[in-house]
């Protein structure tokens, strides 16, 4: 039956573009080969629905991939690999942005591909200059599985560094969900009040969970 549903992945991205292409059939296109009891596109569904999605499979331990059937030391560096570029390649796309706040589709993939992997809590603020372009973006501290110490001081210091007019905060919460805590609501309370001293305006601050992200700006609570 030729048609685009049976053709190999690489036939159907030539004929109807990349984006037709399901996860199961991308991710084959990047594995290439499959093992002895499975094709290609069968095992990269057993690997999808082994970790979940894309996002559990790219993101999980090493050791819980070399347990899996067909993966060693090449397919795992293949996987990371995939991971990496794709994190590459959205810290690059927010840097040549004009306007994030306009653009909160690629200011949100950019965080979760920053921070959605972690196992820890990550605490990261973009700089940005007073027509709100990227000056640059940093992880500035880092914690526990539920708890990031920060120093609002430390914050303002760097954005001083680079004449920065505005910020956006950004954090993780490993456990899965992007809910705000209490302590994340007296947090942001500090940084802005701290911030406020210096005429440095704190435009959102964002939680990125398990395939979740809450807007603290969206939600009317800045």
């Amino acid at each position: 039956m030729n048609t685009i549903e049976s053709m190999l992945p690489r036939e159907k991205m030539q004929i109807d573009g990349i984006d037709k292409l399901s996860d199961v059939e991308l991710l084959a296109l990047f594995l290439r080969t499959g093992t002895r009891r499975y094709g290609v596109l069968s095992y990269a569904e057993h690997l999808l629905n082994h970790f979940g999605s894309l996002h559990g499979l790219l993101s999980a331990r090493e050791q819980d991939l070399l347990q899996i059937e067909g993966i060693g030391i090449a397919k795992y560096a293949q996987l990371k690999g995939i991971a990496e570029l794709a994190r590459r390649f959205f810290n690059v796309r927010l840097m040549v942005l004009d306007d994030p706040l306009s653009s909160p589709d690629i200011t949100r993939e950019f965080l979760q591909s920053q921070l959605a992997h972690e196992e820890r809590e990550i605490f990261l603020v973009i700089f940005l200059d007073n027509k709100n372009r990227v000056l640059k973006h940093c992880r500035l501290f880092s914690g526990t599985l539920s708890h990031v110490e920060v120093h609002p001081r430390e914050i303002v210091r760097e954005a001083m560094k680079v004449n920065a007019a505005g910020l956006i905060l950004a954090h993780n919460h490993p456990s899965g969900s992007a809910q705000p805590s209490k302590a994340d609501r007296i947090i942001t309370e500090r940084v802005i009040k701290c911030c406020n001293f210096m005429e440095i305006s704190v435009l959102d601050h964002l939680i990125v969970g398990k395939g979740e992200i809450v807007s603290f700006a969206e939600e009317g609570w800045i």
